[in-house]
């Protein structure tokens, strides 16, 4: 059986909600700053989610802390263009609100995974399963609790 990775699932939903958000977003027309504005959106929000979930399944231990790292910037993108359009007041004022939280809540998630495999990469506490992701030596684990 399949372990159930939130984080994963919590980035897809943040995607689909985003998309969501701009294809019923009634009152912002489509203008020359609008369009850019939204096509980045779209990019950053999906981008951060694949990104997490090819590190999953990354071959090397710098190879998965550079994708989460890429996923931590997407979602920066993110939360910076949904604050442009909560200070233009366009589109869903409580869904944009919504996803302002979400995408600092998981800003803030993915800094500290980030945080943590380079301190764990530093002191050589991280063993590595491939095609499972992550896992810890259990003395460290041990220590964290």
């Amino acid at each position: 059986m399949e372990k159930k990775n939130d984080l994963c699932e919590r980035l897809l939903q943040f995607a689909v909600d985003v998309i969501l958000y701009l294809s019923r977003t009634c009152g912002i027309k489509n203008t020359i700053e609008t369009i850019d504005t939204k096509w980045q959106l779209i990019k950053a929000s999906t981008s951060s989610g694949a990104n997490y979930e090819e590190s999953q399944g990354s071959p090397t231990k710098p190879d998965v802390k550079t994708k989460i790292g890429i996923s931590l910037k997407e979602m920066r993108e993110s939360n910076y263009f949904l604050r442009i359009y909560k200070c233009l007041k366009l589109g869903d004022v409580e869904k944009n609100t919504y996803l302002v939280n979400e995408s600092s809540e998981i800003k803030r998630i993915l800094a500290s995974i980030l945080n943590k495999l380079s301190i764990l990469f530093f002191l050589g506490l991280w063993t590595w399963n491939l095609g499972l992701g992550i896992s810890f030596t259990q003395d460290f684990l041990r220590n964290m609790s």
